[in-house]
């Protein structure tokens, strides 16, 4: 089999490539690298697989046809797409609207007609996100909670990209799974979420800024777990008319904000100077995945407490930076 990953100098990109690798896949990545976060930790990413035979790396924007056509033509043995490029962020599509559209819509549209036109594909599984659930009330958020209200751009779009691959997998019969991932932290994590800028703060002597004067709840997942519910959906196609499905993936814990940032104070041996802030636009006050459909289909278990994975984290940020 043949993998493609898109986002492969992504957080959760460098990731699954790096477990793919380990396994003995051929793995093809693309990514254009764009400087929403420092290119510098993306281009390190990418460093870690020098000299893996089985990679090869496609810098290119999934949103032109060319990359597509690149693709058909020089990787056509491609068997399973695991798209997770997009432009990330709630509040920065409040800023730049237009980076969305682009790079979640069009470039996951890239991917539904790839997977059309290639000759031996079994799957496509793409990231989606826990933003589609908006300011439901009800928890633990369910995928068959109607979800037609979303309350960002960013959330918009990802709502928009599981109704195209419903689309696909119903008029072309293309098997392809959503991926709700549900706040992902970890090694190599990614520069704008909250557990890298509070490090980040608190190790430089800054304050950080706590929304919702810090009552908000998250599901924190560890990076690993996510991985692992991503390679074993990816794995297992749907089957049904239309093979179409999406699942959460998450820690299945909903988690205190302040009870986070005391673990990474802890982690650190340093108090955070807090700077209380209310509710931003678009934010949620509370995320917590019901997990019981990948539990009940894959024997999906995530393992890591945010009491074993903020230790990790600060470690290799520590490590990274040279502190």
């Amino acid at each position: 089999m043949s993998y493609l990953v898109t986002g492969a100098a992504g957080f959760i990109g460098f990731h699954t490539t790096k477990k793919l690798l380990a396994r003995g896949e051929k793995v093809v990545g693309v990514d254009i690298i764009n400087d929403y976060y420092d290119p510098t930790l993306k281009e390190a990413r990418l460093a870690q697989f020098e000299g893996e035979k089985g990679f090869t790396f496609l810098r290119a924007d999934l949103a032109e046809q060319a990359t597509v056509d690149a693709l058909l033509a020089k990787h056509g043995d491609i068997t399973h797409i695991i798209h997770l490029a997009a432009q990330a962020g709630v509040r920065y599509s409040l800023q730049n609207p237009r980076a969305y559209t682009r790079s979640n819509i069009e470039g996951t549209l890239s991917m539904l007609e790839l997977a059309r036109h290639l000759p031996n594909f079994q799957h496509l599984a793409y990231a989606s996100s826990s933003s589609v659930y908006g300011s439901n009330e009800k928890l633990p958020f369910s995928v068959e909670d109607r979800v037609d209200n979303p309350i960002s751009l960013y959330a918009a779009t990802k709502k928009s990209c599981e109704l195209m691959a419903h689309t696909y997998s119903h008029l072309f019969g293309i098997p392809t799974t959503g991926l709700r991932f549900f706040t992902v932290y970890g090694p190599w994590g990614r520069p704008d979420m909250s557990a890298f800028l509070f490090v980040k703060a608190i190790t430089e002597g800054k304050p950080i800024q706590v929304f919702n004067n810090g009552d908000m709840r998250r599901d924190f997942t560890y990076v690993d777990d996510i991985v692992a519910g991503v390679l074993a959906i990816t794995d297992g196609p749907p089957s049904g008319k239309p093979p179409y499905r999406v699942h959460n993936i998450g820690n299945h814990r909903s988690e205190p904000l302040m009870r986070f940032i005391g673990l990474i104070e802890e982690a650190l041996g340093k108090k955070a100077e807090i700077e209380f802030q209310p509710m931003q636009p678009g934010d949620v006050k509370e995320t917590y995945a019901d997990i019981t459909p990948i539990q009940e289909e894959f024997g999906f278990q995530p393992s890591t407490s945010i009491d074993q994975g903020i230790p990790r984290f600060v470690e290799w940020y520590r490590s990274y930076y040279s502190l």
